[in-house]
């Protein structure tokens, strides 16, 4: 398994999600999403596993600040989330192609 946990670390499902994986003893790469975002190909790997909108928080200010409810262009959304990282759900965990958005021990499970 190589699993990474996109979040913030303020996030409390974020933290929960570490401290999953930390009781199971399985290693992870954890990225703070304040500090470095998804790369395109990531992007595109998590966004094929769970889709486009999954990823979009469309309850934080910056969504509604940009005015993401009123844009249907699936690139230029993408464009946003590649240079906004406030806009994301958060935690995404990825193992390999295999991605969730938001606290899924029952899916994580699956993955040992």
């Amino acid at each position: 398994m190589n699993i990474q946990i996109f979040g913030i670390k303020k996030c409390f499902d974020t933290k929960k999600a570490e401290r999953y994986f930390k009781e199971r003893r399985i290693k992870y790469q954890f990225i703070d999403l304040n500090e470095k975002g998804l790369s395109k190909r990531e992007l595109q790997s998590v966004k094929s596993s769970v889709g486009l909108s999954e990823l979009i928080n469309n309850k934080s200010k910056e969504y509604t600040k940009l005015n993401l409810q009123h844009i249907r262009e699936a690139s230029i959304k993408e464009d946003l989330l590649l240079e906004n990282s406030k806009l994301y759900n958060t935690p995404i965990v990825r193992n390999g192609k295999q991605a969730t958005v938001g606290y899924k021990p029952e899916v994580w499970k699956e993955w040992e």
